[in-house]
């Protein structure tokens, strides 16, 4: 195997790495998916990649007054995404106490101001991390070619964000097929779960960004 395709497969296993662990936007993505089908699912999917490909970039093009300055602002921002995750949470809650046959449990066709909307809300909550450059920073340092190439960092990047992808369409295809057999009324319980979720998630983003402190808050929103 070329060096190239190594460089991409490294980066792709860690990428589907990076978005596997089920955060606040694997609870929107899998509600989404529920509520509105597939094409809404990917495109909140996408929004995290997309988010996470951007940071990748920052790190791999050695933007460092950039890196600098999102990293002075953490905690700023980390409050940012605390509130976009309430607004979130409290939407869930709602469509979770509309009666049955109101249209939780039915899938409306997606619309492209929909499809953006579920793109730009994800990029929004992940891009709202950005301590996820450090991540980066370390990976590109760990995995780069030995040269330390700029080519090599941009195609680690690619992999990253391939393997990232590759991981949402695996959840979004998993939940699409389970879709039929979920009752209207299961669908409002993952409603609801989901909103209590994201309201406990953006609870942690808001202590976190208040205090100044690290950690689980600052370890991406996927």
């Amino acid at each position: 195997m070329s060096e190239i395709a190594m460089t991409l497969a490294r980066g792709a296993l860690v990428g589907f790495a990076i978005a596997a662990p089920v955060g606040p936007v694997g609870l929107l993505c899998i509600r989404r998916t529920f509520a509105h089908g597939a094409g809404t699912g990917l495109a909140t999917g996408l929004g995290a990649a997309a988010a996470d490909a951007m940071y990748g970039l920052v790190a791999a093009l050695g933007v460092g007054a950039l890196a600098s300055l999102l990293l002075e602002h953490a905690s700023t921002l980390r409050m940012v995404g605390g509130m976009l995750m309430v607004l979130l949470g409290v939407a869930s809650l709602r469509r979770a106490r509309r009666p049955a046959g109101a249209g939780p449990g039915v899938a409306r066709a997606a619309t492209p101001a929909g499809l953006l909307g579920a793109f730009g809300s994800t990029f929004a909550l992940t891009a709202s991390s950005p301590m996820t450059i450090l991540s980066f920073a370390g990976l590109l340092a760990a995995l780069s070619p030995p040269d330390g190439s700029l080519a090599g960092g941009l195609l680690l990047v690619v992999g990253v964000f391939t393997g990232s992808i590759a991981w949402w369409m695996i959840l979004v295809g998993g939940v699409s097929a389970s879709r039929k057999a979920i009752s209207p009324n299961a669908i409002r319980w993952i409603e609801a779960v989901s909103g209590v979720a994201l309201l406990a998630f953006a609870g942690w983003s808001l202590v976190t960004g208040l205090t100044g402190l690290t950690g689980l808050a600052g370890a991406g929103a996927s």
